[in-house]
């Protein structure tokens, strides 16, 4: 367990971080090793189908991660304080409203995904094994819930790298069942979603396993567990905004999805393969973010708002400069990654390929805005601010959603990818007030302690 609230806050930052970003890798692979073997072994378009899910996918971890990830910041802040009855009182109630919310989420996601995807205009030569795909990932996203509920509780008691540990060894089950489904029992693409969820199950027992054996700061009673409507709703007031705010910005990705789906399977294909890509690189960037939530928790929650705003100048430095490198790695090298998707040589092939580096084109430059919206979203969630990062995350809807469909019909497949950096500058343009607003108020009241300590003394 680590405490935020003393040392460097640049050393700390970064050494928070480090297993972060290796642990969004693993948790990132899931996904990447799915489409990467379904392209291998079952074509372009399995590949297209698995990747036409993308945003369904981002719907419903986006929602698990925001959610859990938004309890997890009261437990975080009970840290900081040192109110350690207060943590475990946390971390129980955190598992008591994460079940009642899996429970209908399972309930409402698994009746609508057919519908889904005939709105988002699924392409009928993949409908199917997209359906299949899709259906059993949603029908086990209890596992998924499972793994962060207890990962982010370590994170919020300063264990970054703990969850890595777990996480990576459910990436190798997943990578060893994946195979022996698809080419063993012949599953398809059904085979590939039945992995990662039994992987994600795996990595939620060993987790549980972990907190039991050696985080002491986690262990329960079985009063932790027993239903309390006030931090049932003090803890669902803080994970619910977080979750809808994922799921809002899903939307529009899902809007966006359709309107590549609009431009046929060798556009979907393309956009999976150069999206896959995209989010290996920005996992870093959001890394740094979700530190800051941890981060700016635990300080805040300990009153060394003096801290806080050091560490947000630090790490906007660090984000904002990994932002520029990863953004010319992707358009330089970006294509040499894409080879790992396809299997097939000459026309088919060649197109996704020339179709995932306009991708790059259109997302790499941008990045640095990316950076700053990820350490402001996390760092004001950190707060308890719930209500301008759902705003950043309408206005990233929004634009996303218009932008796709208007950009198609003028720019075609470069026109929908561009969506991508307009939806972060809308976003940006909610987080940055909402944080120079608070920055002065912390300022102004660092400015009056100094007076009043000088006047008695």
């Amino acid at each position: 367990m680590q405490d935020l609230t003393k040392g460097s806050p640049a050393k700390l930052i970064v050494m928070f971080t480090l297993p972060i970003i290796v642990g969004y890798l693993f948790q990132n692979l899931y996904n990447i090793i799915d489409t990467l073997i379904v392209g291998q072994t079952l074509g372009v378009k399995a590949l297209a189908a698995v990747g036409s899910t993308g945003a369904i996918m981002f719907l419903s971890l986006g929602f698990v991660g925001g959610f859990t990830s938004g309890m997890s910041i009261l437990t975080a802040q009970r840290y900081g304080a040192k109110d350690m009855e207060g943590v475990k009182r946390s971390f129980g109630q955190s598992i008591v409203a994460a079940v009642v919310v899996t429970f209908f989420l399972t309930l409402v996601g698994v009746i609508g995904l057919r519908p889904l995807l005939i709105l988002m205009q699924t392409p009928k030569p993949i409908f199917e094994m997209a359906h299949a795909f899709i259906l059993v990932i949603w029908g086990g996203i209890v596992s998924q819930v499972g793994y962060n509920v207890l990962a982010n509780a370590m994170r919020a008691v300063g264990n970054s790298r703990a969850p890595l540990y777990h996480l990576i060894l459910g990436m190798v089950i997943n990578v060893i069942l994946e195979l022996v489904f698809i080419l063993v029992f012949h599953w398809g693409t059904a085979g590939a979603a039945f992995a990662t969820v039994v992987a994600y199950l795996i990595s939620t027992l060993t987790s549980w396993w972990h907190i039991h054996r050696y985080v002491p700061a986690l262990h329960l009673s079985r009063a932790d567990l027993k239903w309390d409507r006030r931090e049932v709703r003090a803890h669902l007031s803080a994970g619910l905004p977080m979750g809808f705010q994922q799921s809002i910005i899903a939307i529009g990705s899902i809007t966006l999805q359709a309107a590549v789906n609009s431009l046929g399977t060798d556009s979907v294909a393309g956009y999976t393969a150069g999206s896959k890509v995209d989010q290996i690189l920005v996992l870093v960037l959001m890394s740094f973010g979700v530190t800051m939530a941890t981060y700016v928790a635990q300080n805040y929650g300990a009153g060394e708002f003096r801290r806080i705003i050091i560490g947000m100048k630090r790490v906007l430095q660090i984000s904002i400069g990994s932002a520029i490198v990863l953004g010319i790695l992707e358009i330089a090298f970006g294509h040499y990654l894409v080879n790992l998707f396809l299997n097939e040589a000459g026309g088919q092939a060649h197109v996704v390929k020339q179709l995932s580096q306009v991708y790059f084109w259109a997302n790499g430059p941008f990045y640095a805005i990316l950076a700053v919206l990820f350490v402001l979203r996390y760092a004001l969630q950190g707060l308890g601010d719930t209500k301008t990062p759902t705003m950043a995350g309408i206005g990233e809807m929004v634009m996303r959603s218009v932008a796709a469909f208007t950009l198609v019909v003028w720019l075609g497949f470069f026109g929908a990818s561009f969506s991508n950096p307009l939806a972060w500058m809308a976003s940006v343009s909610f987080l940055v007030p909402a944080w120079i607003k608070f920055h002065r108020k912390i300022v102004k009241q660092l400015a009056d302690d100094v007076i009043a300590k000088v006047v008695n003394e």
